[in-house]
């Protein structure tokens, strides 16, 4: 198990072009092509630990897959049954929309993890594709993975989901195309749309609609094979979002995040820092197949806020808003963020416990906690081998320095976070 200890930072001004490609794209990519009978050519695909594992999947489903530094082209052939388990790593985007997308191909599949992963509550995706003829079995009843999926036909569905979950969402999504007519899914309020914008552009027949009572899609299901994805991957802007973080909070600095995604779903995290009192500025450069851009962050004053509307387009990035919210002046209040619970740790739980070990005062709510800003002190931090839990507190060091134990996970997701960091300060890597 190894650990970082982050030096205390003095103020900065950097420009980053090298933030890690998208996570969530690129597992889509990965995973969508495979609904296409041509080759799907996708530049700047991340390669880190989740998604690698998420190509090396596609590969024994059948697809050929070529890899040129940070290249992909993925040749499909007839989805095949695997010879071997899928190993998902520590991505539960990847489980749940493997899930969706082979429980309407013949054959049987398993889909298994790491030992976070394989603690991570799966019911809420096996619940409703098993509603609609999916066959999917697993430890608790199919809440725990490893996960088993027979392959079968699909009934059509109309499902309203009780929580904004883009992964629920893109679960069902994937399985309606293969149902045997129309289905309809419903949200309380929109989640990161990328399935539906990637599935879209690649010919499916999909109706969206943001209504009064919340967000529907209407699948029609696939009679022909997709058109093959040709695209670039934007860099994600929840990764940059802990330098925006620690601009925010490092007093005299400044950040450039170049060339990520502007999606409105996305910069949600962004606007809330904003409102906090930090200054930012998007800079859109281009709207093709989504809206892409810089994001520039300056230092300021912080102020405590309110956080329980649009929690599904920030619930990434709200441990790094912690951060902020722990030295921003008041009292900071997090609501209707339930879904935390069920990530890769208990984020809820996560955040405030580290949060306490930094003689910050918060109180734990099973929705989310609130957080009194003050001094964020030195402290030894575990980090559940949860990568952004891992990250936020490495940003907190910067105002007085910090450890983190158990940061192996840091490469799931964002493998060159620590190189970025020392342009900003000095860190001890140890085993």
């Amino acid at each position: 198990m190894s650990f970082i200890k982050v030096k205390k930072a003095d103020r900065f001004d950097i420009s980053i072009d090298s933030i890690a490609a998208d996570k969530s794209i690129s597992h889509r990519c990965a995973m969508f092509s495979l609904l296409s009978d041509k080759p799907s050519y996708i530049e700047n695909f991340l390669m880190a630990e989740d998604t690698l594992n998420t190509l090396n999947i596609v590969s024994k489903l059948g697809a050929k897959v070529e890899i040129d530094k940070n290249s992909v082209a993925i040749i499909p052939n007839r989805l095949k049954e695997p010879d071997d388990i899928l190993d998902c790593g520590n991505s539960g985007t990847g489980m749940r929309l493997f899930c969706g997308l082979l429980c309407g191909f013949d054959g049987f599949y398993v889909l298994t993890g790491d030992k976070y992963l394989r603690k991570r509550p799966m019911k809420r995706v096996v619940e409703p594709l098993r509603k609609i003829g999916a066959k999917i079995d697993g430890r608790e009843n199919g809440n725990l993975a490893p996960l088993a999926i027979r392959g079968s036909k699909l009934k059509n569905f109309k499902y309203e989901s009780h929580i904004a979950s883009a992964q629920v969402k893109s679960a069902l999504i994937l399985a309606a195309l293969k149902a045997d007519q129309i289905s309809y899914y419903k949200e309380p309020e929109l989640s990161r749309d990328h399935t539906e914008r990637m599935l879209k552009g690649m010919g499916a027949r999909l109706d969206t609609k943001i209504k009064k009572d919340g967000y529907e899609v209407v699948i029609y299901p696939l009679n022909k094979p997709l058109k093959p994805l040709k695209m670039k991957v934007p860099s994600d802007p929840s990764s940059g979002f802990f330098f925006a973080v620690a601009a925010a909070i490092v007093p005299g600095s400044k950040v450039l995040i170049k060339n990520v995604t502007l999606n409105p779903t996305r910069i949600e995290a962004y606007k809330v820092l904003k409102r906090m009192g930090a200054k930012v500025e998007f800079i859109e450069k281009e709207n093709i197949y989504e809206p892409i851009g810089d994001i520039l962050v300056e230092y300021a004053p912080l102020k405590a806020i309110e956080v329980s509307k649009n929690i599904s387009w920030l619930i990434d990035e709200l441990p790094a808003l912690s951060i902020a919210m722990a030295v921003a002046k008041g009292k900071s209040i997090v609501k209707n963020a339930k879904e935390l619970r069920v990530k890769e740790s208990d984020r809820i739980k996560s955040v405030v416990d580290n949060l306490k070990k930094c003689g910050i005062n918060v109180i734990e709510f099973e929705d989310g906690y609130e957080i009194e800003g003050g001094e964020i002190k030195k402290a030894v931090i575990d980090s559940y081998g949860d990568h952004r839990i891992a990250m936020s507190f490495a940003i907190a060091g910067l105002l007085n320095g910090m450890e983190i134990k158990d940061i192996d996970c840091i490469a799931t997701s964002f493998p060159n976070f620590l190189d970025l960091l020392k342009q900003i300060t000095e860190v001890e890597i140890g085993d």
